[in-house]
């Protein structure tokens, strides 16, 4: 059990001591407690491990209460890392809304903070006054049970709060939590609960400002560079040759079982039986998707479903979002401008229409979500330290994971599942209830997190999910096989 992420809730403890929360800071043979692990009930998806002592007053196991310190380090850690993706941007950056999909960065900073002075604030800080009413209706994205608020397609005309008043805004609710997060402040469960599913909800803002940004940056006719460098953007390696890692037919457990947050929608533990497959050792390259252009497989509705097809037709799709051909050469827009296409680098900006007729092309098949899962754990066990995430600060993927078969990093991986819940979903009641329950129809699920993902934000268990025909996310293929 690791004490940075097990929280623990302590029985048989003095009674004082009932109902606040721990980190445990070393672990006793196990002939001196035993521990269940169970799901909490609550809207947040922590795991708590109930932990009985034996003998409690002759134990050696030291239990360390949970105090503001702590929390509110790694509270500041993660809302700088935002304005830090917003450092390159001019103020004009800050209030585009090309498409509906893509919300302005400037909105994105006040959501989240919205987030917090909304649900940790207001219920836990007595003498909490809020920034502005107002503020509500124009930054809450979709909880129906907070209150009304601005269509997503009209975030771009807000300029006003200006962006000005949107950092003084997070500066005020950064001072309140502070304040609330005082050396001595020994959280409850809930309020842990609430806090870690705020910073959870800032990175997943994170990666949104990465691609929001690219999109805003890319589809701007002189194709600016954000990071105001001319540093080319190239792989470290050739592509190896793809060979398809096995997979054994048999039972395996779906689902969030470790210590750690995560969403409910990884939750509801269960077994799939999967028959013996092959999954390909690594992603789709761009020279490998090239090919398929070139076989004319943007003309030739075989590949497609029916839905892709009329897609394909109606938008006048001929190649990956962000690739344009230059005189004869193929380019594409990355943030650092446009660049001449790097043939070995993991494909990305498709959609999930094009990886699956890819994968019919190819003469192979996307894989479910349970068969990357079970792939996965099988053959990746910790994170490699070579996976590109957002703190490499490239925001490209590169291929440069040889031992990790690229499964975390570089580029979310469609899977052909669609977004339902597991057995045993409930939605929770409240306003924390609509964070991913009611979005479970007509998407698909992708896995193992981009590179513009924060590296402590993924785990084996994720599910992401977008809308079939979306690109605008760093969105990848991995191929798989049925063996016979």
């Amino acid at each position: 059990m690791s004490p940075a992420l097990t929280l623990v809730l302590c029985g048989n403890l003095p009674e004082s001591s009932q109902g606040r929360a721990f980190i445990i800071k070393s672990v006793l043979p196990q002939t001196y407690f035993y521990s269940i692990s169970i799901i909490s009930n609550s809207l947040l998806l922590l795991t708590y491990h109930f932990v009985y002592f034996k003998d409690p007053l002759n134990c050696n196991m030291q239990v360390e209460t949970i105090q503001g310190a702590s929390l509110r380090a790694r509270y500041k850690k993660v809302r700088a890392s935002s304005e830090h993706i917003c450092k390159p941007l001019g103020k004009e950056d800050y209030v585009v809304q090309p498409v509906v999909d893509v919300s302005p960065p400037k909105w994105h900073l006040a959501h989240v903070t919205w987030f917090f002075e909304t649900f940790l604030l207001m219920p836990f800080k007595a003498d909490y006054k809020i920034y502005d009413d107002d503020y509500s209706y124009v930054f809450n994205s979709y909880y129906e049970t907070v209150g009304k608020r601005v269509l997503r397609a009209d975030r771009g005309n807000l300029t006003r709060p200006t962006v000005e008043d949107v950092y003084t805004y997070r500066q005020y609710v950064d001072q309140a939590m502070e304040d609330l997060l005082a050396d001595d402040f020994e959280p409850t469960p809930r309020f842990l609960e609430v806090f870690e599913l705020g910073l959870q909800h800032e990175q997943q803002h994170q990666e949104l400002l990465v691609t929001d940004i690219k999109y805003i940056l890319g589809h701007n006719p002189l194709f600016p560079n954000y990071f105001k460098t001319n540093r080319p953007d190239t792989a470290n390696s050739p592509a190896d040759p793809a060979n398809f890692l096995p997979v054994s037919e048999g039972l395996y457990t779906i689902g969030h079982q470790q210590p750690g947050f995560c969403f409910d929608n990884e939750l509801g533990v269960h077994q799939v039986y999967l028959h013996g497959f092959g999954i390909m050792d690594r992603l789709v390259t761009n020279g490998e998707y090239l090919e398929f252009m070139k076989a004319g497989g943007y003309k030739d509705f075989k590949y497609w479903l029916m839905e892709g097809w009329e897609w394909v037709k109606a938008e006048k799709i001929q190649a990956p979002m962000y690739w344009y051909e230059v005189s004869g050469e193929w380019h594409s827009y990355t943030l650092r401008g446009l660049q001449p296409l790097d043939w070995q680098a993991p494909v990305t900006h498709i959609s999930y229409y094009e990886a699956e007729a890819f994968a019919r092309w190819s003469g192979k098949r996307l894989p479910t979500e349970f068969e990357w899962e079970a792939a996965c754990t099988t053959y990746v066990k910790e994170i490699p330290p070579m996976a590109q995430f957002q703190e490499e600060g490239r925001y490209l993927p590169t291929g440069t994971d040889p031992h990790g078969y690229q499964f975390y990093g570089d580029a979310w991986e469609w899977t052909s599942s669609a977004y339902a819940s597991y057995p045993y979903f409930k939605t929770q009641p409240g306003a924390l209830g609509e964070y991913n329950g009611k979005f479970m129809i007509n998407q698909m699920v992708l896995r193992g997190g981009s590179c513009a993902t924060p590296r402590d934000h993924i785990r084996p268990t994720y599910r992401n999910f977008f809308h079939p025909h979306l690109r605008w996310q760093f969105t990848g293929i991995r191929l798989a096989e049925s063996h016979e």
